[in-house]
């Protein structure tokens, strides 16, 4: 595998922005002093009269972004997760969320993969907070190529939303003749009848790698991205549960209120089967080379593998 391409989505997230600064004029972008870490400093080059630091004050950052957003300008806040969606949350709710505002969330160095910057910035919570909020939409792209399909789809939609960006560099998957992003609709990356295997983020490639060592034993693992994880893609989840009948699912967050609990709660409404969920297990975590904690707390393609396993011996 050594040929294959890896490139942390927070940069593709700042590449995406400097190309699309020309086309969208009407484009703003605000950050919380972080701009050499959210990669938003490649903006900065691109369109400077466009670019505010707001400072260490990252709820500030929020309401300067929703007044901004209501003079009609497209407007992006960016930040690590954990404190645009953590220490910001109050604000995002009420300013952007309840107005239903055209802010876009920039939220880099999600989850455990941060690594070394230890349990304080490991942010697992955010997806099941960004759930909460009613009308949030939110993203969580697999690679490069769908990290900056993410952001140009963010730009031309109406509402709230909050992208989730890695620290982490992961392989890039989506460098197909016939990719095509649309947000709420989930993408079937491998076909099968056995089990479903539903993955979002940097899961998504050890969702696949999981898959094919299945194959080899004779599952047959179906594999969905889910890369809009609200609006969830109910009708593919729903097909999935009806013809594999069992799911698992993969995330790098916390599985209780994740992309989990959004496919056991669509299941259990419409065609309950066995859903186990593979994510962070309601404990904080610590400091470490990302890659070992990624193996350290299960977040492998060998775990999803045997959770596939387990989840088909569960089936009636």
């Amino acid at each position: 595998m050594a040929d294959v391409i890896k490139k942390a989505t927070r940069e593709s997230y700042g590449e995406a922005l400097a190309e699309l600064s020309a086309e969208y004029p009407d484009m703003v972008v605000l950050d919380a002093d972080l701009a050499a870490a959210t990669k938003t400093g490649t903006f900065k080059k691109a369109a400077p009269d466009r670019f505010f630091d707001c400072g260490i004050a990252e709820a500030n950052m929020m309401g300067v972004a929703a007044g901004i957003a209501t003079t009609g300008r497209k407007v992006f806040a960016s930040s690590f997760a954990m404190f645009a969606a953590g220490r910001a949350f109050e604000i995002v709710r009420n300013a952007i969320g309840y107005p239903h505002l055209n802010v876009n969330i920039g939220a880099t160095h999600a989850g455990i993969s941060v690594g070394e910057d230890g349990a304080t910035h490991q942010c697992n919570e955010d997806i099941a907070l960004m759930r909460t909020i009613p009308g949030m939409t939110i993203i969580s792209p697999s690679d490069d190529i769908e990290a900056k399909a993410a952001v140009r789809a963010a730009l031309e939609f109406d509402g709230p939303c909050y992208l989730r960006f890695g620290r982490l560099a992961v392989p890039v998957i989506n460098d197909v003749p016939d990719y095509k992003f649309e947000l709420g609709k989930g993408v079937t990356l491998r076909d099968g009848n056995d089990v479903t295997i539903v993955a979002t983020g940097l899961m998504v490639y050890k969702a696949v790698e999981a898959a094919d060592a299945l194959k080899a034993e004779g599952i047959n693992a179906r594999v969905i991205n889910i890369h809009t994880i609200k609006p969830l893609d109910r009708e593919l989840i729903i097909k999935a549960a009806k013809e594999t009948g069992a799911i698992v699912t993969a995330e790098e967050a916390t599985v209780i209120g994740g992309l989990g609990s959004a496919v056991a709660e669509t299941v259990t409404e419409e065609c309950p089967v066995p859903v186990l969920k593979l994510g962070i297990n309601d404990v904080f975590g610590h400091s470490g080379p990302a890659v070992d904690l990624l193996e350290e707390f299960g977040l492998t393609s060998a775990n999803i593998a045997a959770f596939a396993k387990k989840a088909i011996g569960l089936k009636k």
